[in-house]
């Protein structure tokens, strides 16, 4: 399936695109800043690529975290993005009613991994119209996801993404199987890896996820020689101190030399 998003176009035969912007909305002007920076990058490289920020991390590991803004002002920061450097957003919703809301704004609504079963939320997001990335659940084989495609035309959508992002490996671990993005992709979907999530440790520091994040280079070369169609990944300007994901955002200024290798990369194997 090729899927047009805006200038540029996803699938199989086509360049390899990236998703990439801050975990979580921290306020309006750190992410207007990390738009710019990373569009930046993007037109200097002339990759293709969608900007990306939640402005609600529902699921954090202790209720004390922070979780980002209210909906309303996200989307508000968010249309602010669209407007001022002409990218396409993503973000994520975590219940039906806010599927109408984001999608006045978004031009990919995300389903978060551990909601990716969620049959209300997934319809609701199909009847807006929009592009519907869903991230694989940690708990899920690869095979498992024709069902949620199908749920997802069944209900009205015409262009969907899945995501793979690591597989729950014992406790407080993943694993990922570079196997699950060829599986993915008879569904008839572009398939993205995400390099960072794939990367976490689940509560692995007690009352937050941990990481390993200098392994996002190894992981995300591999899943492009596996034939990804895209890679997602989460960047901060200063990860040890951003306040969401901290331990495996990558770094802003390592940005551009790892997107130049994986371009690189991407030339020889597509």
């Amino acid at each position: 399936m090729e899927i047009k998003i805006n200038n540029f176009t996803v699938g199989k035969n086509h360049q390899l695109f990236f998703i990439l912007g801050p975990c979580v909305i921290e306020s309006e002007k750190h992410t207007l800043f990390m738009a710019e920076e990373i569009t930046r990058i993007a037109i200097d490289l002339q990759i293709p690529f969608i900007f990306k920020a939640s402005f609600d991390k529902a699921n954090r590991s202790s209720i004390h975290s922070f979780r980002g803004v209210e909906i309303k002002k996200g989307m508000k920061i968010l249309q602010k993005v669209r407007e001022k450097f002409k990218v396409p957003i993503l973000t994520d919703i975590h219940e039906p009613d806010q599927a109408k809301i984001v999608a006045e704004v978004v031009d990919v609504i995300q389903i978060p991994a551990f909601l990716s079963r969620q049959t209300n939320l997934i319809k609701a997001a199909s009847e807006t119209g929009r592009i519907i990335n869903v991230k694989k659940g940690q708990f899920l084989a690869p095979w498992d996801m024709k069902n949620v495609v199908e749920k997802c035309r069944e209900s009205g959508a015409e262009n969907i993404m899945l995501t793979e992002r690591g597989a729950t490996f014992g406790y407080n671990n993943l694993v990922s199987d570079m196997r699950s993005i060829p599986i993915m992709q008879k569904f008839n979907v572009p398939v993205i890896f995400d390099a960072t999530h794939s990367l976490q440790l689940p509560a692995g520091n007690g009352k937050e996820t941990g990481g390993m994040r200098e392994y996002v280079p190894h992981l995300a070369k591999a899943a492009i020689a596996a034939g990804a169609d895209g890679i997602f990944m989460e960047v901060h300007h200063d990860p040890n101190n951003a306040l969401s994901d901290s331990a495996t955002q990558w770094p802003l200024d390592k940005l551009y030399d790892l997107l130049s290798e994986l371009k690189l990369i991407a030339s020889v194997v597509r």
